[in-house]
């Protein structure tokens, strides 16, 4: 399985995808399209949309996910196996309010 993932380098979604990556042990590319801006122009591209995380899987573009749509994706079309193992962050939640205060203290690069 070939999983390209674009995702910010600091984010709850973004952060929720790679936990599910992890819990299955899945290989992936993870694009940061906050400090490249050719890789969030690929992700406009191929999504036909501007919004993060997304996630494509073999070739099936997956828009504005949360870890939670990856892992019920990737299930439903029977490309992982259930498990009963944990995540160690929220795989449906956005950044918490103590997140986003230490991600204020750092530069925002916009486009």
């Amino acid at each position: 399985m070939k999983i390209k993932a674009y995702l910010k380098p600091h984010c709850g979604w973004s952060n929720g995808v790679r936990a599910i990556m992890r819990k299955y042990d899945l290989p992936y590319e993870d694009i940061d399209i906050i400090n490249v801006r050719a890789n969030y122009e690929e992700m406009v591209r191929k999504s036909g949309q501007p919004l993060s995380p997304c996630v494509e899987i073999d070739g099936v573009m997956l828009a504005d996910v949360s870890g939670e749509e990856v892992e019920n994706y990737m299930l439903a079309n029977e490309l992982v196996k259930p498990t009963a193992a944990a995540t160690d962050v929220n795989t449906n939640a956005g950044c918490s309010d103590e997140e986003h205060a230490r991600m204020q203290a750092k530069p925002v690069r916009f486009f």
